[in-house]
């Protein structure tokens, strides 16, 4: 399937060049707000995920739109993400999230503004980790 026979309700956007570098697989990156609260509309192909990384000061709201995926906190169990589902991710809160290894996945994510806040990048996933994922 090719990004543009995936359907979802928001605009895909452009190849997420700018944080390739965070990110096993490809994604699109499409910001639909940049007004008072940043929201994007962030495409995973299949087997897409990002790194490891922490949201200083202001946290981060996920909402799943389509397709499949998975949200995981640091020293906690993955949990599947489907269409509805909603992810509450507190600041200082170590985690990851992408696409299942079968699926393509949407999600909006909102950032919380705070004063001074930050995003921390980290390692990647263990793909031996990724891979036992149903």
């Amino acid at each position: 399937m090719d990004v543009k026979e995936f359907k979802q309700i928001f605009p895909v956007g452009e190849k997420n060049e700018a944080f390739a570098e965070f990110f096993v697989g490809q994604s699109y990156l499409k910001m639909l707000t940049t007004e008072g609260v940043g929201i994007a509309n962030v495409t995973f192909e299949p087997g897409c995920r990002n790194n490891w990384h922490i949201h200083h000061k202001g946290g981060q709201i996920l909402l799943c739109t389509a397709g499949r995926g998975y949200y995981q906190e640091w020293g906690k169990d993955a949990v599947e993400m489907k269409p509805g589902d909603v992810m509450n991710i507190p600041p200082e809160v170590k985690h990851w999230h992408g696409a299942a290894p079968d699926s393509w996945f949407s999600h909006l994510a909102v950032e919380a503004p705070a004063e001074g806040g930050s995003n921390e990048w980290l390692e990647p996933v263990e793909e031996s980790a990724y891979k036992m994922l149903k």
